[in-house]
Protein backbone atom coordinates (compact mmCIF):
# COMPACT_ATOMS: atom_id res chain seq x y z
CA UNK A 1 0.00 0.00 0.00
CA UNK A 2 1.38 3.40 -0.98
CA UNK A 3 1.97 5.75 1.94
CA UNK A 4 -0.21 8.85 2.09
CA UNK A 5 2.84 11.07 2.58
CA UNK A 6 5.90 10.22 0.48
CA UNK A 7 9.09 11.95 1.59
CA UNK A 8 12.10 12.16 -0.70
CA UNK A 9 15.25 13.14 1.14
CA UNK A 10 17.85 12.09 3.66
CA UNK A 11 16.61 9.29 5.89
CA UNK A 12 18.20 10.63 9.08
CA UNK A 13 17.51 14.33 8.81
CA UNK A 14 16.10 17.12 10.95
CA UNK A 15 13.64 18.22 8.29
CA UNK A 16 12.64 14.72 7.21
CA UNK A 17 11.74 14.01 10.82
CA UNK A 18 9.77 17.25 11.13
CA UNK A 19 7.57 16.02 8.29
CA UNK A 20 7.36 12.50 9.73
CA UNK A 21 6.22 13.77 13.13
CA UNK A 22 3.67 16.04 11.47
CA UNK A 23 2.29 13.11 9.47
CA UNK A 24 2.06 11.04 12.66
CA UNK A 25 0.23 13.83 14.49
CA UNK A 26 -2.17 14.28 11.57
CA UNK A 27 -2.76 10.54 11.22
CA UNK A 28 -1.29 10.00 7.75
CA UNK A 29 0.93 7.09 6.81
CA UNK A 30 4.37 8.07 5.57
CA UNK A 31 7.50 6.66 4.02
CA UNK A 32 10.94 8.01 3.21
CA UNK A 33 12.73 7.35 -0.07
CA UNK A 34 16.43 8.10 0.28
CA UNK A 35 17.14 10.88 -2.22
CA UNK A 36 20.36 12.87 -2.48
CA UNK A 37 20.00 16.64 -2.72
CA UNK A 38 21.83 16.86 -6.06
CA UNK A 39 20.36 13.75 -7.65
CA UNK A 40 18.18 13.91 -10.79
CA UNK A 41 15.36 12.37 -8.74
CA UNK A 42 15.19 15.47 -6.54
CA UNK A 43 12.52 17.81 -7.91
CA UNK A 44 13.37 20.80 -5.73
CA UNK A 45 14.60 23.49 -8.16
CA UNK A 46 17.04 24.77 -5.53
CA UNK A 47 18.61 21.38 -4.90
CA UNK A 48 17.35 20.96 -1.35
CA UNK A 49 15.62 18.03 0.35
CA UNK A 50 13.16 16.82 1.42
CA UNK A 51 10.48 17.03 -1.24
CA UNK A 52 7.07 15.63 -0.30
CA UNK A 53 4.22 14.13 -2.29
CA UNK A 54 0.77 14.23 -0.65
CA UNK A 55 -2.72 14.32 -2.19
CA UNK A 56 -1.22 14.53 -5.66
CA UNK A 57 0.76 17.64 -4.74
CA UNK A 58 4.54 17.94 -4.84
CA UNK A 59 5.63 20.22 -2.01
CA UNK A 60 8.91 21.62 -0.77
CA UNK A 61 9.90 24.10 1.94
CA UNK A 62 9.17 22.81 5.41
CA UNK A 63 6.60 25.37 6.53
CA UNK A 64 4.27 24.70 3.60
CA UNK A 65 4.95 20.97 3.76
CA UNK A 66 3.83 20.79 7.39
CA UNK A 67 0.95 23.25 7.17
CA UNK A 68 -0.73 21.59 4.20
CA UNK A 69 -1.44 18.16 5.74
CA UNK A 70 -2.44 19.78 9.03
CA UNK A 71 -4.90 22.06 7.24
CA UNK A 72 -6.17 19.45 4.78
CA UNK A 73 -6.44 16.46 7.10
CA UNK A 74 -6.38 17.73 10.69
CA UNK A 75 -8.50 20.91 10.72
CA UNK A 76 -5.35 22.93 11.42
CA UNK A 77 -5.13 21.55 14.96
CA UNK A 78 -1.35 21.98 15.03
CA UNK A 79 -1.72 25.73 14.41
CA UNK A 80 -3.30 28.16 16.91
CA UNK A 81 -6.47 29.98 15.88
CA UNK A 82 -5.69 32.99 18.05
CA UNK A 83 -3.71 35.53 15.99
CA UNK A 84 -1.31 36.37 18.82
CA UNK A 85 -0.60 32.71 19.55
CA UNK A 86 -0.18 32.06 15.84
CA UNK A 87 2.37 34.87 15.64
CA UNK A 88 4.34 33.28 18.48
CA UNK A 89 4.34 29.92 16.71
CA UNK A 90 5.41 31.47 13.40
CA UNK A 91 8.17 33.46 15.09
CA UNK A 92 9.68 30.43 16.78
CA UNK A 93 9.55 28.33 13.63
CA UNK A 94 11.41 31.14 11.86
CA UNK A 95 13.93 31.39 14.71
CA UNK A 96 14.54 27.66 14.47
CA UNK A 97 14.89 27.60 10.69
CA UNK A 98 16.86 30.80 10.19
CA UNK A 99 19.09 31.05 13.25
CA UNK A 100 19.23 27.89 15.35
CA UNK A 101 19.43 25.21 12.68
CA UNK A 102 22.31 26.73 10.66
CA UNK A 103 24.30 27.39 13.83
CA UNK A 104 23.75 23.92 15.27
CA UNK A 105 24.09 22.04 11.98
CA UNK A 106 27.37 23.55 10.83
CA UNK A 107 28.93 24.12 14.22
CA UNK A 108 28.20 20.86 16.01
CA UNK A 109 25.90 18.30 14.39
CA UNK A 110 27.64 17.81 11.03
CA UNK A 111 31.15 17.56 12.50
CA UNK A 112 29.93 14.72 14.70
CA UNK A 113 27.98 13.03 11.89
CA UNK A 114 31.01 13.10 9.61
CA UNK A 115 33.17 11.74 12.42
CA UNK A 116 30.79 8.99 13.52
CA UNK A 117 29.42 7.85 10.16
CA UNK A 118 32.05 8.83 7.58
CA UNK A 119 35.13 8.09 9.67
CA UNK A 120 36.51 11.59 9.29
CA UNK A 121 38.58 13.25 12.04
CA UNK A 122 36.43 15.26 14.40
CA UNK A 123 36.64 18.94 13.48
CA UNK A 124 37.35 20.12 16.99
CA UNK A 125 38.43 23.60 15.90
CA UNK A 126 35.10 24.24 14.18
CA UNK A 127 33.21 22.96 17.22
CA UNK A 128 35.28 25.12 19.57
CA UNK A 129 34.55 28.21 17.49
CA UNK A 130 30.82 27.50 17.43
CA UNK A 131 30.29 26.44 21.05
CA UNK A 132 30.05 29.93 22.59
CA UNK A 133 27.30 30.90 20.16
CA UNK A 134 25.56 27.56 20.59
CA UNK A 135 25.64 27.97 24.36
CA UNK A 136 24.16 31.45 24.06
CA UNK A 137 21.41 30.19 21.77
CA UNK A 138 20.47 27.39 24.17
CA UNK A 139 20.50 29.79 27.12
CA UNK A 140 18.29 32.20 25.17
CA UNK A 141 15.71 29.48 24.49
CA UNK A 142 15.76 28.44 28.14
CA UNK A 143 15.36 32.03 29.33
CA UNK A 144 12.45 32.64 26.95
CA UNK A 145 10.61 29.59 28.28
CA UNK A 146 11.25 30.80 31.83
CA UNK A 147 10.01 34.30 31.00
CA UNK A 148 6.70 33.61 29.30
CA UNK A 149 6.59 30.02 28.08
CA UNK A 150 7.72 31.01 24.56
CA UNK A 151 6.58 28.34 22.09
CA UNK A 152 5.62 25.93 24.93
CA UNK A 153 2.86 28.08 26.44
CA UNK A 154 -0.13 26.69 24.53
CA UNK A 155 -1.16 23.38 23.02
CA UNK A 156 1.36 21.26 21.13
CA UNK A 157 1.84 22.85 17.71
CA UNK A 158 4.17 23.01 14.73
CA UNK A 159 6.72 25.11 16.62
CA UNK A 160 7.15 22.24 19.08
CA UNK A 161 7.80 19.87 16.18
CA UNK A 162 10.32 22.11 14.46
CA UNK A 163 12.23 23.03 17.60
CA UNK A 164 12.30 19.52 19.04
CA UNK A 165 13.82 18.11 15.85
CA UNK A 166 16.31 20.97 15.55
CA UNK A 167 17.38 20.60 19.19
CA UNK A 168 17.40 16.80 19.25
CA UNK A 169 20.34 16.67 16.88
CA UNK A 170 22.23 18.93 19.25
CA UNK A 171 21.29 16.79 22.23
CA UNK A 172 22.78 13.71 20.57
CA UNK A 173 26.27 15.23 20.59
CA UNK A 174 28.42 15.21 23.74
CA UNK A 175 28.71 18.99 23.94
CA UNK A 176 25.06 19.54 23.09
CA UNK A 177 23.89 17.04 25.67
CA UNK A 178 25.80 18.89 28.36
CA UNK A 179 24.57 22.26 27.13
CA UNK A 180 20.90 21.29 27.13
CA UNK A 181 21.20 19.59 30.52
CA UNK A 182 22.32 22.96 31.92
CA UNK A 183 19.07 24.57 30.69
CA UNK A 184 16.40 23.26 33.09
CA UNK A 185 13.31 24.57 31.31
CA UNK A 186 14.52 23.56 27.87
CA UNK A 187 15.62 20.16 29.14
CA UNK A 188 12.25 19.53 30.79
CA UNK A 189 10.38 20.45 27.62
CA UNK A 190 12.61 18.15 25.56
CA UNK A 191 11.92 15.27 27.95
CA UNK A 192 8.15 15.72 27.75
CA UNK A 193 8.13 16.10 23.96
CA UNK A 194 10.31 13.03 23.55
CA UNK A 195 7.55 10.90 25.07
CA UNK A 196 4.84 11.85 22.57
CA UNK A 197 3.76 8.88 20.43
CA UNK A 198 4.63 10.77 17.24
CA UNK A 199 8.15 11.39 18.51
CA UNK A 200 8.64 7.80 19.62
CA UNK A 201 7.36 6.50 16.27
CA UNK A 202 9.95 8.51 14.33
CA UNK A 203 13.07 7.89 16.41
CA UNK A 204 16.34 7.91 14.51
CA UNK A 205 18.36 4.70 14.47
CA UNK A 206 21.19 6.63 16.10
CA UNK A 207 19.12 7.54 19.16
CA UNK A 208 19.99 5.65 22.35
Amino acid sequence: MTAEVRIFGTVISTYTRIIEITAEEVGLSHEVTATAARSPQNHNPFGKVPVVEVDGLELYESVSVTQYPDNAHNAGTLQPNDPAARAVMDRWIAVGNNYLFPLFEHGLIMPWIMHRHAGMPLDEENIARALPNISRALAFCDAEITKDGAWTIGAFDLADIFLYCILRGVQLTPQGSVGISQCPQLSAWMAVTEQRPSTQATRWESEP
